[in-house]
């Protein structure tokens, strides 16, 4: 998914939320409809271009009408669902562990990302062979919060016995970090492996010229989740029809931006898996996002 600024954040949710209270895991479904959003679409134009196809598929699939609900901001999702404005969501690791912790959203299923994993390059002439060389360097990464793009590399620098805080210099700088990198202002580069050869292949570069010193994990993956007043049986409902579908619902996800859910699979999930995100925010002192 597309990232957020997760300092704004936190003013929007406390700006749209402290009046809204939490409901318990035993309201059962009445409503022949669903409100669905995907939290990296701002608006409604963007969903019906995106992802009109898999609202046909959803209503085909779960026999409900499926209507969409533009969120207006990246950061808006766990509002939307702590308010009851929204009851389903397709959202990305880093969001979802936020909407977990503010609202005890439901993971519903799992969406895989085949090449879904960080990388952290470098320039072919720095000398730098290790990520734990990188320590006194200046690291360019996305933006805050984004998975393949902050929290990933983060996490390969802590794998690398570097605290984040104190031993580089993190420089946020979106799609300016791989230019930044090539004309060596900064020492080295951390984000989407998908990014990173298209940018190869846009500027016409090979490996040879911005060298790979690591390649990470699989990330977390995307997911499905649900408003957390409904009752269990209603999410075990949804979970087993998507999973008896799944073909119909990863054709029509084939033309999301990047070709991201090409060769996805759905398979079940648990909160646990999503602990790797968790670890990260408490290492760069964002703790409280996810809590």
């Amino acid at each position: 998914m597309k990232r957020r600024n997760f300092f704004w954040f936190s003013l929007l949710f406390l700006a749209n939320c402290t009046a809204a209270t939490s409901k318990g895991n035993n309201t059962k479904i009445t409503s022949e409809k669903l409100r669905f959003s995907v939290t990296d679409t701002l608006t409604l134009e963007d969903l019906q271009r995106d992802y009109g196809a898999l609202r046909t598929a959803l209503e085909e699939i779960l026999e409900k009408k499926v209507e969409f609900v533009p969120l207006g901001s990246y950061t808006a999702a766990a509002a939307a669902l702590q308010l009851d404005q929204v009851d389903f969501v397709l959202t990305g690791p880093s969001e979802y562990v936020v909407m977990r912790a503010r609202t005890n959203a439901v993971p519903v299923i799992a969406l895989t990302r085949p090449n879904y994993y960080t990388v952290i390059s470098v320039s072919a002439n720095s000398g730098i062979k290790s990520v734990a060389e990188l320590k006194g360097k200046k690291v360019a990464m996305w933006e805050v919060g984004s998975t393949s793009g902050h929290l990933g590399p983060t996490k390969m620098l802590m794998d690398a016995g570097l605290d984040p805080k104190s031993d580089v210099k993190i420089l946020l700088l979106k799609g300016d970090g791989l230019p930044a990198l090539r004309k060596g202002n900064v020492d080295a580069w951390g984000g989407s492996a998908v990014k990173y050869e298209k940018f190869l292949q846009d500027q016409g570069l090979s490996e040879k010229d911005l060298p790979l010193i690591a390649k990470g994990p699989l990330l977390p993956d995307d997911l499905f989740v649900a408003n957390s007043k409904f009752d269990d049986n209603f999410i075990k409902d949804i979970s087993s029809k998507l999973l008896a579908n799944q073909d119909k619902l990863l054709t029509s996800l084939l033309s999301v931006e990047e070709g991201k859910y090409k060769g996805s699979r759905l398979i079940s999930t648990v909160d646990s898996n999503y602990d790797m995100i968790r670890e990260v925010y408490q290492a760069i002192g964002q703790g409280s996002f996810v809590q």
